[in-house]
């Protein structure tokens, strides 16, 4: 059996698993009914983004068990971007770079770079694995949860861990 640590929950296909790392963790407790640690009022990610003046707004999401068919195709990355970046409002600098490369058979498949305005959104997956790392870093705020639920949605993978950071 899995178990998880403190910095990881596993949960079934349309939950979202988190971990919000603010630059200060005292009272940010995980909600159990909430992927995300619940915070005062209605207070998210992007007003403590605003409120603590951050450079940025960081996430990493693994997101396991995905489609195969989905993330060993480049057309499907490439739309994936597209959507992503629509959804989120982020203006798409340049093509998006999608190259499937790797000797170790743990670590081949496709890797995804494609530069934002302001910043970047990079991805690798995973073949033998069928697992996706996402990472998305923009000095515009934005929803983690958003990109959460649409990537673990649109790779089709059953559960995700993820990690926010502010980047001050």
């Amino acid at each position: 059996m899995h178990k998880v640590s403190l910095l990881e929950r596993v949960v079934p296909v349309n939950r979202v698993a988190s971990f919000f790392t603010p630059r200060r963790r005292s009272g940010h407790d995980r909600n159990k009914n909430n992927c995300f640690p619940e915070r005062s009022g209605k207070r998210g990610i992007i007003d403590e983004a605003v409120e603590q003046k951050a450079w940025g707004v960081a996430a990493s999401i693994d997101i396991y068990n995905c489609a195969p068919e989905t993330i060993r195709s480049a057309d499907k990355i490439r739309q994936f971007v597209i959507e992503l970046c629509d959804l989120i409002e982020m203006k798409r600098f340049g093509d998006t770079q999608v190259v499937n490369f790797g000797e170790d058979e743990r670590v081949a498949g496709f890797s995804m770079v494609q530069l934002i305005e302001t910043s970047l959104i990079s991805a690798h997956f995973a073949d033998q694995s069928n697992t996706t790392y996402l990472d998305v870093f923009s000095c515009k705020p934005y929803d983690p949860k958003i990109v959460e639920e649409f990537s673990l949605n649109f790779f089709g993978g059953s559960r995700c861990v993820s990690h926010v950071n502010l980047r001050l």
